[in-house]
């Protein structure tokens, strides 16, 4: 369908109660974000029991007490700048616009769903302006989008979630005022691991530049790309799996056939295919890239309440696109174990090591023509996000870090059931190969979701 107008109705500031003013530093992963979009993430919900007006106030009371908690997302600098600045609520209007629009099946993510996202085209570094955090309500003509634009130089995907999830306890209208027992840590990490003032060594007086902005540049608006969500079933994940490991037997290699796990197979099928949908020189290297939290694999792990980044992108070997079709999925996967595997506490304080010896703000872009890029996670229930009214019926990301072969990975809505969906954006060529590829769509499982409300 053509682009619906989304008009926005109102705009609203919300700050948390007053407070001591306090800057927090950010470390090498957080100030290598700068360059970097928002993050984009949004749920489409069935119609709320209240008018969108009610909806909205009571999203921004709820909004409010989280944010005395988790009060650095309402600062700003090239710290973080808690000086209560505030961050926004839009009201926003879809005319015409039904949940079955934004969700059709078997076809490609709409591109008017990106109007459903604030702060489209901002990168991190303009939080020196712009808010940290902002909620964009859109009213559909049968329910509800509830977008949000989140800087990532603030935090990481995992922090992001745990904020959301404890705004959403505080939001049921059955319980006002209602409080979050979370208790996220703000202190950030030191690879020394004492309690100085958290990264001194990584103060922005080090960096070796009188100005930032000079080194961030806004990205070029994408060329176009289709966007579609895929889901791959328990079962086909399962079989997936057992053809890595069969293949891995086969070449004698019983330990990686027994380590493999199935986002491997999966990472192994995508990339494989993909490779092949692009119809790249065969003597032209492709790599498989992930985005890996930190958190766990550092000794002594992170606390789960950090809130900061954490987060490194990890990429396989390079490899001929002729060489990866004949090596096949089961090398496919265990590339990508093998890299997984090797992400330790040791390898993580030498990058910190390398950026601090040389700081930059400008890293190159995860993107790159000939690789496939893997984020997100399945592991992170984001459809247990509930503001009271139900659980949403559908999660989208916005165009933000968009590009041609990103990939990002969700839980199915069905709890516990193992299935994955997978979110693909392509150049609109590649995607059409894609489309004909019999191997790929043979893994592929009907989607059986339906938007009753």
């Amino acid at each position: 369908m053509p682009s619906p107008p989304v008009s926005v109705a109102s705009r609203r500031t919300v700050r948390p109660p007053p407070r001591p003013r306090e800057r927090i530093p950010l470390t090498a992963w957080d100030l290598a974000l700068l360059p970097a979009d928002y993050l984009q993430y949004g749920f489409l919900f069935a119609p709320p029991p209240v008018s969108t007006a009610q909806l909205v106030d009571n999203l921004e009371a709820a909004l409010a007490a989280a944010l005395a908690v988790y009060y650095p997302v309402v600062g700003c600098s090239v710290s973080v700048d808690c000086a209560s600045q505030g961050v926004e609520i839009l009201h926003a209007v879809a005319d015409g616009v039904a949940l079955a629009d934004v969700v059709p099946p078997d076809a490609d993510v709409p591109a008017f769903v990106r109007s459903f996202f604030p702060l489209d085209g901002a990168v991190n570094h303009e939080g020196h302006e712009l808010p940290l955090f902002v909620v964009q309500i859109t009213e559909l003509a049968d329910g509800v989008s509830v977008g949000f634009a989140h800087n990532h130089a603030l935090s990481d995907g995992a922090a992001l979630w745990d904020f959301l999830n404890a705004w959403a306890e505080i939001a049921p209208p059955e319980a006002p005022g209602a409080a979050t027992s979370r208790a996220p840590m703000f202190e950030r990490w030191s690879p020394d691991g004492g309690g100085a003032p958290p990264i001194r060594w990584l103060a922005p007086a080090l960096l070796p530049y009188a100005d930032l902005a000079g080194l961030i540049e806004k990205p070029s608006p994408p060329p176009p790309l289709r966007e579609r969500m895929l889901r791959f079933s328990a079962e086909s994940l399962a079989a997936l799996k057992g053809r890595a490991r069969q293949e891995l037997l086969a070449a004698g290699d019983e330990a990686s056939a027994a380590a493999v796990t199935k986002f491997q197979a999966l990472s192994s099928l995508l990339w494989w295919c993909v490779t092949r949908a692009r119809r790249q020189a065969l003597d032209q290297d492709t790599v498989c890239r992930f985005a890996i939290s930190n958190r766990e694999c550092l000794r002594p792990p992170l606390p789960a309440v950090y809130f900061g980044n954490s987060v490194y992108a990890i990429s396989t070997e390079a490899v001929g696109a002729s060489e990866l079709q004949a090596r096949g999925h089961g090398w496919a996967a265990e590339a990508v174990g093998r890299t997984v595997a090797a992400h330790t506490d040791e390898a993580i304080r030498a990058r910190v090591a390398a950026w601090t010896a040389r700081p930059t703000v400008s890293l190159p872009r995860l993107f790159d023509a000939r690789g496939v890029v893997i984020t997100s996670t399945p592991r992170v229930d984001v459809y247990g996000f509930d503001f009271g009214w139900g659980k949403p019926l559908a999660v989208r990301t916005g165009r933000a870090n968009k590009y041609d072969g990103k990939v990002s990975l969700f839980p199915s809505r069905d709890s516990g059931s193992g299935d994955i969906d997978v979110e693909v954006a392509l150049a609109p060529e590649h995607m059409a190969a894609l489309e004909q590829d019999p191997e790929f769509w043979a893994a592929v499982s009907p989607d059986a979701r339906k938007l009753d409300h």
